[in-house]
């Protein structure tokens, strides 16, 4: 199985659906997810936690 499959389901059910509207709300989820995994071991957790 690719490693890239899910991005190439997740881009074909945007584009056949006409869903365009989940692409927004799909990169602040990775951006978020990506900002809680960056600062799990940095200094500013608790404040990152906080916010949540």
């Amino acid at each position: 199985m690719s490693r890239f499959s899910i991005f190439q389901e997740i881009w074909l059910f945007l584009k056949e659906g006409k869903k365009w509207w989940m692409a927004p709300l799909l990169l602040i989820l990775v951006l978020i997810g990506g900002l809680l995994v960056f600062a799990q071991g940095s200094a500013l957790a608790p404040f990152i936690y906080a916010l949540f």
